[in-house]
């Protein structure tokens, strides 16, 4: 079976980052919010997309 070197290497680093936080998902989050707010990126919120069902299904007939 073929296998991608670069994926395995980012498996590792996840692997490692989840075992230093014993698998601590919140602990891991902070550490990651810690990480965003340190880089000095401006950090973009963008509201939420229509969903596709809301998009192409039609309006009630009440209001035709």
């Amino acid at each position: 079976m073929w296998q991608d070197e670069i994926l395995d290497e980012i498996h590792k680093i996840r692997e490692e980052h989840a075992e230093s936080f014993n698998y601590d998902l919140d602990a891991m989050f902070v550490d990651w919010q810690n990480k965003q707010a340190e880089s000095g990126r401006e950090v973009v919120s963008l509201p939420p997309k229509r969903s596709l069902t809301m998009r192409w299904s039609r309006p009630p007939k009440s209001d035709l």
